[in-house]
């Protein structure tokens, strides 16, 4: 199993490419099965869990052909082989369940295990299958399957959602492009992955409007065709590497990072008293090592709001403010885990129920530590980076689900930090 080790104590100076967005890529690729047409997604993302869906997807009859230097993706689902998605390859990761969505409107029906993934609370399914039903699905829960049926096709539906939710979102969209008649999803999610979805189910021609705002309209067509469209800017790989420049100091430019998409968190960077200036190529992220950080509450939600996925990265940063913090967690329950591992390198944070207070202090100190989710590893590899002496961040497998090429993105600025097995250890 590979560890990562980090020296600290470097500034960061240079530029930082930002990638495909992981969440919005996934979705994008479930999307390939909607029709019997090659769909190219381009800037992808190679990541494990962008390589999990397309195992997936080969698994259900479609071709895959991945273009590494041109960062494109071809794929052809010309026929639905199978209609299962075993558990094996859907408890991997999460999003692996929007293949359900996909597969009931164009096949009619699909067998889909209930999924597995991050450990941060319970994060059901119901959402997403109480749509499918308000189409005129049946559902039916077995032996930890979700069977669905619908072989007259999906009819349109006026849905609202209780709460927001991305992937219900997301999946709903999937499945209403291919429905006969008009749906109306209330009370959705807003995040600018959304709006990629949208875009590209519409290149492939569906009539998706009001993507980005709280209702979204959809006129369902009799089928669709391939299209050619670029993945949108990782909006938390930009977060993560713009909060460690700040956390590490320097200066550094995230090529490719949209600050429309990044209001909320650039808010309370400001606050704490780092440097974000927007230009033509992206974000530009300075700080002087010389000044300290200050302390800044916030709390997450839903977009425009500050994300949860970028929680734990701020928090390592908040570590070394002066003075005290305040972080409240609406979104997810049990997404503190990284604090007792940031209290390994001399974090002083308590946590109470959904908040986190975060005490600064002026130094922290290298240690062994454990990566417990995705963005609680790099959490810890962003304090790594302005800790005193060696941090060793164990079950890096962690990291490799949502960031490609860390290392060699953060040492080509100047962070000393190196991949090892645990036999070089």
């Amino acid at each position: 199993m590979d560890r990562i080790v980090i020296t600290g104590g470097s500034p960061l100076h240079g530029t930082i490419p930002i990638y495909g967005a992981k969440n919005s890529a996934l979705k994008l690729q479930a999307a390939a099965l909607l029709s019997g047409d090659p769909l190219i997604l381009e800037n992808m993302p190679d990541l494990a869990d962008t390589r999990f869906m397309a195992q997936l997807l080969a698994s259900l009859g479609v071709e895959i052909t991945w273009i590494k230097e041109t960062r494109t993706l071809r794929m052809h689902a010309a026929e639905i082989a199978s209609t299962i998605a075993p558990y094996d390859q859907v408890r991997k990761m999460r999003a692996s369940f929007n293949v359900l969505g996909p597969l009931l409107a164009r096949v009619g029906h699909a067998t889909v295990s209930l999924p597995g993934g991050c450990a941060i609370g319970a994060r059901p399914v119901d959402l997403h299958l109480k749509a499918f039903e308000a189409m005129g699905a049946d559902i039916v829960i077995e032996q930890g399957y979700v069977k669905a049926a619908a072989l007259r096709g999906l009819k349109g539906a006026e849905i609202e959602f209780p709460f927001v939710s991305v992937g219900a979102t997301e999946h709903a969209m999937l499945a209403a492009v291919l429905a006969q008649g008009d749906t109306v999803l209330k009370n959705v999610a807003r995040e600018p992955e959304i709006a990629d979805l949208a875009d590209c189910l519409n290149a492939m021609g569906a009539r998706v409007e009001g993507a980005g705002t709280s209702e979204i309209r959809i006129k369902g067509v009799t089928s669709l065709k391939g299209a050619k469209h670029p993945v949108v800017a990782d909006r938390i790989e930009a977060g993560t590497y713009a909060l460690a420049a700040a956390t590490a100091g320097g200066d550094v430019l995230l090529s490719g990072a949209r600050a429309e998409h990044l209001g909320a968190l650039i808010e309370v960077m400001k606050a704490a008293g780092v440097e974000v200036i927007s230009e033509a190529r992206g974000l530009r992220i300075k700080r002087d090592v010389g000044k300290r950080l200050k302390a800044v509450d916030f709390e997450t939600e839903p977009f425009p709001g500050f994300p949860t996925d970028l929680q734990a990265q701020t928090m390592a940063m908040l570590c070394f403010a002066d003075g005290q913090s305040r972080i409240r967690e609406t979104i997810f329950e049990n997404r503190f885990m990284h604090a007792p591992e940031l209290a390994r390198l001399g974090a002083q944070i308590a946590v109470h129920g959904n908040e986190a207070v975060v005490t600064g202090v002026e130094r922290l100190i290298g240690a062994p530590v454990m990566a417990t989710d995705l963005r609680a590893s790099v959490s810890l590899v962003i304090a790594g980076l302005a800790a005193e002496g060696d941090t060793i961040v164990n079950r890096v497998y962690h990291l490799d689900r949502g960031f490609e090429g860390l290392e060699g993105k953060l040492s080509a600025c100047g962070a000393r930090i190196v991949r090892q097995k645990e036999e070089q250890a």
